[in-house]
């Protein structure tokens, strides 16, 4: 499969064998791929957006990745421009594209996975463990890897939203783009991690900006000074190594970045007081006369709601038994023992905090490859076993 594969493939054909299915074209999915074809195995990467990047273009216009470029690399292609720069979305759709590109991964755009389900003789075919089902065919194959998201791709809203007066232009994050979408008045930013402190400074320069929530902390030094970029290094080192899956500090952390949120990092406290936005740490709880009304009682009346309040991970789409309790699936490293052959990349803490940022992807990546690797050695030595 060439780089002709990059381009929309809509492509009707009802069975496709292949080694290895991944779910996902985003940079763990793509990493992936690049691991696995340098190890000499064969796979596809199925995206359901027509274009590679598309993730990242539609995030909103002002966002800037939080590290230099010269730790956005993925592995045997370095992100271009000034390695101390922080490139901004549109930058780093492009690059995926021309990553891709640069190693002709097996690309196929404009196909959405509708099931993933085990294989065996139950789909006709003994040899395949899963079979994979789009809208554009279906994929028996061995292994797969789901590359969906770091945390899901599913806007988490409150369900009482649906109560606020029709009047209140509501968007959740994943919507919102720049402050000109927004109607005239007042605004609401509701949640208060990185994402939506970013935003609600960016709409506090023309509109009254309250922003709800709780703190969830800030990194003390400017991430455009110079302190900066003798603490990036540091940072990253900790990030990949101390906050692991493997340390006290890094398993305590994990539920947290999971389910709450990260620090402030490029806008702080300060910067919020500055431009006037109006802080309260409480959560929207209810809706009161058509009005969202926080913990504390205080009814705000605004025209807009930014929905700042993250993702959900749906894996309704996976017939298997995988996912836990918390929604979240059960795997190590993005190794599902339960489900031999199944396996994850570019999940939020899949093995470190890292593994949710571009500078851990790449490491994530090859670890798998070598687990597909070492696994499809020992299920083949375990069909000779059984037919021998």
């Amino acid at each position: 499969m060439g780089t002709n594969e990059t381009h929309a493939n809509h492509a009707t054909s009802t069975a496709n064998e292949v080694s290895t299915v991944i779910i996902g074209a985003g940079q763990a999915g793509l990493a992936t791929a690049q691991a696995l074809m340098t190890s000499g195995h064969d796979c596809v990467v199925l995206e359901r957006n027509d274009r590679l990047g598309d993730n990242w273009r539609h995030h909103y216009d002002s966002l800037h990745l939080y590290t230099p470029a010269r730790y956005d690399g993925l592995p045997g292609f370095p992100f271009p421009g000034d390695p101390h720069a922080c490139p901004g979305k549109d930058e780093v759709a492009d690059y995926l594209q021309a990553y891709a590109a640069h190693f002709s991964l097996p690309v196929r755009l404009g196909v959405h996975v509708v099931r993933l389900a085990g294989g065996g003789t139950a789909h006709g075919n003994d040899d395949s463990r899963f079979v994979v089902e789009t809208d554009a065919g279906t994929y028996h194959c061995n292994d797969v890897v789901v590359a969906t998201g770091t945390f899901g791709r599913a806007p988490r809203v409150p369900e009482f939203a649906r109560d606020l007066d029709p009047g209140v232009l509501q968007l959740h994050s994943s919507e919102y783009r720049r402050p000109s979408q927004l109607a005239p008045g007042p605004v609401l930013v509701v949640g208060a991690s990185h994402s939506g402190c970013d935003i609600a400074y960016e709409l506090a320069e023309t509109r009254q900006t309250t922003l709800v929530g709780r703190d969830c902390g800030e990194i003390p030094i400017r991430w455009d000074s110079w302190q900066t970029r003798m603490a990036v290094p540091v940072l990253v080192f900790a990030w990949r190594h101390v906050l692991t899956r493997r340390t006290p500090i890094g398993r305590r952390a994990m539920p947290h970045i999971r389910h709450h949120g990260g620090p402030m990092l490029r806008v702080k406290r300060a910067d919020l007081a500055a431009r006037g936005v109006l802080r309260n740490p409480s959560r929207v709880e209810g809706v009161r006369g058509g009005r969202p009304v926080l913990g504390d009682g205080t009814v705000v009346d605004v025209a807009n709601i930014v929905w700042a309040t993250g993702f959900e991970q749906h894996f309704d789409w996976i017939d298997l038994p995988i996912v836990g309790d918390d929604g979240w699936p059960r795997e190590y490293r993005g190794v599902a023992d339960e489900v031999p052959g199944l396996y994850f990349c570019g999940l939020a803490f899949q093995y470190a905090f890292s593994s949710m940022v571009l500078p851990g992807v790449g490491r994530d990546a090859r670890y798998l490859a070598d687990r597909i690797a070492s696994d499809r050695s020992l299920h083949e030595r375990a069909l000779v076993s059984v037919t021998a």
